[in-house]
């Protein structure tokens, strides 16, 4: 199943714009694949183009489940929107930040586009993994998927399908210049990702409440290893080279 979020493309491909590693339109076009994106009532590309020699370094990604705001440093405006959402990006200026959370723009019948609601943010480093801490949390989480599918049937072949899914390749979502480990967690934690779907299609199918609740504890572990590679993978081009 695709990533339907649309923080992690903007936060990709703004980044790799901003570092060199693409063209401004390059990134706006893949941004946009599913339609035209608005800042407020400024479209995105006026948007970006405007804030860099405002001193725009960067994005960040923020993935917030409820009783975990992954990504967020506030205010409480920002978080409370960015968690009812599920993502939102940060954008870094100097001195100052600005919390992007999107929103579906639907106008008229044919119009179907994103407006990006935007909030005051703060510039405080948030409690995000590293890749390699990521990448650590997403091989045990492994281990979790093994005794998880053991537990759904397997309705309509779907369980031999997310099998399969998990050993074959999967595209990262980043975008140009971000380190290989990057776009390995992240493809990795996108593989996973299509377990906690099979989950959520195949929930209480022949489950005594031990099995139901130890399935639902693993899978609790899953979404949040996910999230957190999804993050430590977006956010990697602020980590130090090595």
């Amino acid at each position: 199943m695709p990533d339907r979020r649309l923080s992690p493309s903007l936060v990709a491909w703004a980044n790799a714009w901003l570092t060199g590693h693409t063209g401004l339109d390059q990134a706006v076009d893949a941004i946009e694949r599913t339609g035209p994106h608005l800042v407020g009532e400024v479209p995105l590309r006026a948007w970006l183009a405007g804030l860099r020699p405002a001193g725009l370094t960067g994005l960040r990604l923020a993935l917030p489940a409820p009783g975990d705001p992954l990504g967020l440093a506030g205010p409480p405006e920002f978080n409370t929107a960015a968690i009812e959402a599920g993502e939102a990006a940060v954008a870094l200026l100097d001195g100052t930040a600005v919390g992007l959370v999107p929103t579906e723009d639907l106008r008229g019948s044919s119009y179907c586009g994103t407006a990006w609601r935007v909030f005051a943010a703060r510039t405080e480093q948030p409690d995000v993994p590293s890749v390699a801490e990521a990448d650590r949390a997403l091989t045990a989480a492994m281990r979790e998927v093994t005794e998880i599918m053991t537990t759904i049937d397997d309705i309509n072949g779907q369980r031999s399908a997310v099998l399969k899914a998990l050993r074959d390749d999967a595209d990262s979502g980043l975008a140009p210049g971000y380190p290989a480990r990057a776009h390995r967690v992240d493809a990795q934690a996108t593989r996973l990702a299509l377990i906690l779907t099979l989950a959520d299609r195949t929930a209480g199918h022949a489950l005594t409440s031990r099995q139901a609740l130890a399935r639902a504890e693993a899978l609790t572990t899953l979404d949040r290893a996910i999230r957190r590679a999804h993050v430590a993978a977006h956010n990697a081009v602020f980590e130090p080279a090595r």
